[in-house]
């Protein structure tokens, strides 16, 4: 599933494409089909990202604007193009297309049109997302340091900070030493802050390089004279996929166990209890 910072990459490319354009809506799939009529040659004003939910908002002029939310979980994939666009496949649940640009989205988890009120809904259920002004890191830090759940389960759970996922969930904790079974109530503030102020910066990068790296300038192949990783997520990290692995810094081997139906990563002797 992508992380949050995918999401806010692709609110911008939306944004590049369609913004102040009145595009093509349509949903060949026929899943989306009677939103996708009322859309169609309507502006497109705004897009936005919170965690891992994507907006883009459709007629900001009159009382209220119309949003199309996607979520694209496990499989939801988005692909960009310019025009003339192809002739769509039947997979393809949702289309925009204008005069220079076309993009597919296939396979989503949700594509659904909203309101106003219910977009609001979804923006209040999720945690602050480090990666919007809006965000409250005191917010996520007032649950966590009540909890006896582990700050690894916590930093997934997105009704506790939104846009986190399996990688930068592994690499964050890794960077700042915290053991990923400890519980949130034994977290300090300063380790939070720490944590917070991390992933804000590690989410920014990601957004503008549109991958996750996460090793400091020391632990880059170039500076240990290692070779690249080579992962389907791309980018250098320190533990996350990296199980029976040395770890970049100590050396000892990385491991893994389940947690919470993922795959967790962490060094034993860099991340002690």
């Amino acid at each position: 599933m992508p992380e949050g910072h995918t999401i806010h990459r692709l609110a911008q490319d939306y944004a590049a494409a369609f913004l102040g354009t009145a595009p093509r809506v349509t949903s060949p799939q026929g899943k989306f089909s009677d939103a996708a009529a009322l859309l169609d040659r309507a502006e497109l004003t705004r897009t936005e990202a919170h965690g891992k939910h994507l907006f883009l908002g459709f007629r900001d002029t009159g009382p209220a604007t119309e949003w199309i939310h996607i979520h694209l979980g496990l499989f939801g994939k988005v692909a960009f193009g310019p025009t003339p666009a192809p002739p769509p496949t039947d997979t393809v649940r949702l289309r925009l297309a204008n005069p220079t640009a076309y993009v597919d989205l296939r396979g989503p988890t949700t594509c659904a049109l909203v309101t106003d009120g219910e977009k609001r809904a979804i923006h209040d259920r999720l945690g602050p997302d480090p990666l919007r002004e809006d965000a409250d890191p005191d917010r996520a830090l007032a649950r966590i340091s009540r909890s006896r759940t582990t700050i690894a389960a916590l930093l997934m759970d997105q009704k506790v900070i939104a846009g986190v996922g399996n990688v930068y969930r592994a690499e964050v904790l890794f960077r700042h030493g915290i053991d990923p079974y400890r519980a949130g109530k034994d977290i300090t503030r300063a380790e939070w802050d720490a944590i917070w102020s991390d992933l804000v910066g590690l989410m920014r990068e990601g957004v503008r390089n549109n991958r996750i790296d996460t090793v400091r300038p020391e632990h880059t192949p170039e500076a240990m004279g290692r070779p690249p990783r080579k992962d389907d997520h791309g980018g250098e990290v320190y533990v996350y996929r990296r199980a029976t692995m040395p770890c970049l810094v100590c050396a000892t081997e990385i491991r893994t166990a389940d947690l919470a139906a993922r795959n967790l990563f962490w060094c034993p002797t860099c991340q002690r209890s």
